[in-house]
């Protein structure tokens, strides 16, 4: 049988700190739950199996981690506990089991791929990440050989003797175990300690007292993060969005102030592309080549085409398809809509629901009224029509292509192409009536 990655993701706690109603792991950390981040570094490991372990009464949580399996830890009796609620699906695997933890989103996959290729390489029956803190208390301390640099024991902090104490490389959670081994290693385990709980940290010694090796290895302390209150998933997403903006910078974008940018994990920008300062990309955005994204502006579950002029001030809600070359301009809104190629939505308008043809021209302060109060309504809209400001389009309705529609209309209905439509109210000028009416004010007021 080929030997091969599985994956235990540990996601039981409810983590009190947060006092939250939901998982502490469904928190998100740009734009994605806590548990997703370590799912999806696993995946680039090309893991072939991930097992997720959940607590009582989480279906939100299994739904955002399907289709990974779930499993059910009923009583939280700790770490070495949950990863054996596993325990049907860890049966018959071959290779590693890395046990990861769902509010640790930091964790690399050059790191994790470091852990597993250490394990592998002395055929440990456990390899451990350790990091060195400035200030060690608090932490498991992992006890090394001075000759050999195996790992010889994990001491959980309040177990330590004074010894112990000095020892600042430190247990992260984050183990890598022989998969044939690891059933029996973690049932031997018992619960002899102050906590009265089952460490899966125990499992090292369990390994040596059969006569097997274990290792360490040394990752950085800012991977290590476990987020347990919201002032940790504040320091997560800071760390988080200064990747993200690196990212971004090394395959091509230029970002005018980084710090000032917020990304989601899976926003996708071209070639060539400006983000100006204080932009926000939600879930679910992808920008094409040669794009400028102008300042102030908000964009969420969109696609932008290259070439495109976004902003400022501009927001760009879900299923906004914006053309290549088009533009949105300052305090325009654009929902669920297709501005297609070279199309001008340059002011202060709202379109919802709708199509713009390409070379389309919108003017300033034109609505789509696409909502009835009961069900939203599609307008389209024509190539190179031209809509005058201030106009409000009643959905459904159609504007044909090259259609013009004067300023201050409201229309309901079909345009046709090239067609000049209008509905304004008559002209009223009564010459003279503002100067009485003034002198009629002063003479009742007393007022000049």
């Amino acid at each position: 049988m080929s030997r091969e990655l599985s994956v235990v993701v540990l996601a039981a706690g409810m983590g009190t700190r947060m006092k939250s109603a939901m998982p502490k792991v469904m928190h998100k950390v740009a734009g994605k739950p806590m548990v997703n981040h370590v799912i999806d570094t696993a995946a680039h490991l090309n893991a072939s199996k991930t097992m997720v372990v959940v607590g009582p009464d989480m279906p939100d949580l299994i739904k955002s981690v399907s289709p990974h399996p779930t499993f059910e830890q009923t009583d939280r009796l700790g770490t070495a506990h949950a990863v054996l609620a596993a325990r049907d699906g860890l049966v018959g695997l071959t290779g590693e089991v890395l046990v990861l933890y769902a509010d640790s989103p930091l964790f690399t996959a050059d790191t994790l791929a470091r852990l597993v290729a250490a394990r592998q390489s002395g055929d440990h029956a456990v390899a451990v990440l350790g990091f060195r803190p400035d200030d060690p208390a608090g932490y498991g301390r992992l006890v090394t050989d001075a000759n050999t640099g195996e790992l010889t024991a994990i001491v959980e902090d309040k177990e330590c003797d004074d010894a112990q104490r000095q020892i600042n490389f430190c247990n992260s959670g984050v183990m890598c175990f022989r998969a044939e081994d690891m059933i029996a290693n973690l049932e031997a385990i018992d619960n002899s300690n102050a906590k009265g709980e089952y460490y899966l940290t125990d499992a090292v010694e369990v390994a040596r007292k059969n006569g097997q090796s274990c290792s360490a290895i040394e990752v950085d302390e800012a991977e290590t993060l476990g987020v347990n209150s919201r002032t940790q998933l504040a320091v997560a997403e800071a760390i988080i969005q200064e990747r993200l903006r690196s990212h971004a910078m090394i395959e091509g974008a230029t970002l005018i102030d980084p710090a000032s940018v917020f990304f989601s994990a899976d926003t996708k920008l071209g070639r060539d592309v400006i983000v100006e300062p204080n932009v926000v990309f939600g879930p679910g955005v992808t920008v094409g080549d040669n794009t400028v994204i102008k300042a102030f502006s908000h964009l969420e579950s969109c696609n932008v085409g290259a070439g495109a002029d976004i902003g400022p001030y501009a927001r760009l809600r879900p299923g906004a398809e914006i053309g290549a070359g088009a533009k949105v301009g300052n305090f325009v809104e654009i929902k669920k809509a297709v501005v297609e190629d070279g199309a001008k939505v340059n002011h202060l308008s709202y379109i919802g629901d709708a199509r713009v043809g390409a070379k389309a021209n919108i003017g300033a302060g034109t609505i789509t009224c696409n909502y009835d109060g009961f069900r939203k309504q599609h307008t389209d809209i024509g190539a190179g029509a031209f809509i005058g400001s201030n106009s409000a389009l009643v959905a459904p309705v159609e504007i044909g292509d090259g259609a013009i529609v004067g300023a201050g209309s409201t229309i309901t209905g079909k345009v046709d192409a090239d067609a000049l439509v209008l509905t304004r109210a008559e002209r009223v000028e009564k010459k003279g009536w503002a100067a009485t009416f003034r002198d009629k004010m002063r003479a009742l007021t007393g007022k000049k």
